[in-house]
């Protein structure tokens, strides 16, 4: 059997593994991205790498975990090569502003913002907020919500300082609120 090849049986079950997995591939890359298109590329990246490996994962109990991880990864070296563009915009301050200021007022998420929803319309109610979250702002918050990444592990993912990811976590949560309370509901 050549390199790269399955026999029949083994590409049937593969293809089951893919249809198994695929929504949670894409949305860890969605949330994390943002932009559909390259959530697809990522997911499609994330099975290439499946199917390199598929011997290994085809029984094994974690393989879901290995799929996230690897997405989780190829989404943040995606966001990575692109940093430059948004990293300026991000760490703009003000020159007379306090190390810790987080230059903007609180918002606090209005009590009634979720009172007559239901809970999958909730939740299609905050993927949309999040998704209209710049990157810098969006990108922690899925890790530390979504991905149960620690504040620690996320700046060592994102190359960023505990402190400028506390000040984006802080930005993301207000930009957040302020969505989800002028959102159509």
């Amino acid at each position: 059997m050549q390199p790269g090849k399955l026999e029949p049986a083994a590409a049937r079950e593969f293809a089951a593994f893919m249809r198994t997995h695929q929504d949670a591939v894409y949305s860890t890359a969605i949330r994390l991205l943002g932009n559909e298109a390259q959530a697809e590329d990522i997911a499609q990246e994330v099975f290439v790498r499946a199917f390199e490996n598929f011997a290994e994962l085809r029984a094994h109990p974690a393989a879901l975990g290995w799929l996230r991880t690897v997405a989780r990864n190829l989404c943040l070296n995606h966001i990575s090569r692109y940093r430059r563009r948004w990293r300026f915009f991000s760490e703009l301050r003000p020159a007379d502003a306090e190390e810790d200021d987080p230059a903007e007022p609180e918002f606090a998420i209005p009590d009634q913002v979720f009172e007559d929803i239901e809970s999958g319309d909730r939740r299609a109610c905050l993927e949309a907020a999040l998704a209209r979250l710049p990157e810098p702002q969006r990108v922690p918050l899925v890790l530390f919500h979504f991905e149960d990444l620690s504040y620690a592990e996320i700046s060592t993912q994102l190359g960023v300082s505990l402190a400028k990811l506390k000040t984006d976590m802080h930005r993301g949560r207000l930009a957040l609120a302020r969505a989800l309370a002028g959102a159509e509901l």
